[in-house]
């Protein structure tokens, strides 16, 4: 299994990879990107990085940005804490005192 790397990514920058995979698409226009609300900084400055970087590609215009098949395999991987792994999912018996 690949560890997931987000070295070199700002929060910004995964912010707005996140905001695909809560809307549910592979394309947003630079409008939709600069409303996304960031804890810091934001506006377009993350996406043109993330074009710099090879997770979004856009057009001429640079209006309309679509994740590429790099930022599909980063938004695929859905990491758990280890403590939720193991025992979380397997049932617990419970002794009930009469």
């Amino acid at each position: 299994m690949c560890a997931m790397l987000i070295k070199g990514m700002t929060e910004q920058e995964i912010r707005v990879l996140q905001e695909y995979r809560r809307v549910g698409t592979e394309s947003l226009t630079i409008a939709a990107i600069v409303a996304i609300k960031h804890p810091a900084g934001g506006g377009e400055g993350p996406a043109l990085s993330l074009v710099d970087k090879g997770f979004l590609a856009t057009d001429a215009a640079r209006e309309n940005f679509t994740l590429t098949p790099k930022a599909k395999e980063f938004l695929s991987y859905d990491p758990k804490p280890e403590f939720e792994e193991g025992g979380a999912s397997e049932p617990v018996a419970v002794e009930v005192a009469e």
